[in-house]
């Protein structure tokens, strides 16, 4: 069983580097897509996967995993699929994954960091994301990471990512850190942050 995603190309070119963005709990690839077109991003192939769990209350909705039980059923299940999906897309694309940022919403964004530390990415984004791992410190260079979280989020507390902050940072990673004036969302105005991230790292 293998991801399916929402894939989009540049117009005018061959893509030379991929953006991956993971849905948050509830949500599908199709919630995210829509950015792809407010970001400026000529040289990359954006790819939106679909967890791939239902989401037990949400119609179309999908899960990494469940949330409602606090157990995180599934989450060994999507780990695997996301590691064996990020590992194709090299041979799927002909991009290697030192030219692939991996990125996700709220749970999306949990995903890319849990996942994301353990391969030689061009970077992590989490927005409005928070750790579900206890990091331990590796062998390999961290990919750089950026984290941007609302000061007003209600779904997950701001403490959660400056937990996340403070752990990345105790393991030697490379940590860009912003609090915004936002609550659990992807407003227009963190899109610059996120963009000058991924091209300074790419």
């Amino acid at each position: 069983m293998s991801l399916e995603a929402i894939s989009i190309k540049p117009q005018n070119s061959e893509p030379k580097n991929i953006l991956v963005m993971l849905h948050g709990w509830g949500a599908n690839a199709e919630d995210l897509a829509p950015l792809s077109s407010m970001l400026n991003l000529p040289d990359y192939q954006l790819l939106f996967p679909n967890a791939p769990f239902p989401h037990p209350e949400v119609p179309g909705g999908l899960a990494w995993y469940a949330l409602d039980t606090g157990k995180y059923e599934g989450i060994d299940e999507s780990r695997q699929m996301l590691k064996d999906w990020l590992l194709s897309l090299e041979e799927n694309t002909g991009i290697p994954l030192s030219r692939t940022i991996l990125s996700g919403f709220s749970q999306g964004g949990a995903m890319s960091l849990d996942v994301g530390i353990n391969f030689p990415l061009a970077g992590i984004c989490s927005l409005s994301g928070y750790l579900q791992f206890q990091p331990q410190k590796l062998a390999s260079i961290l990919p750089p990471i950026l984290i941007i979280h609302g000061k007003n989020d209600m779904v997950v507390p701001l403490e959660m990512a400056k937990k996340a902050r403070d752990e990345l940072t105790a393991i030697d990673a490379k940590i860009e850190y912003y609090e915004l004036a936002m609550g659990h969302e992807i407003p227009a105005n963190i899109l610059p942050i996120f963009e000058k991230f991924i091209k300074a790292n790419n």
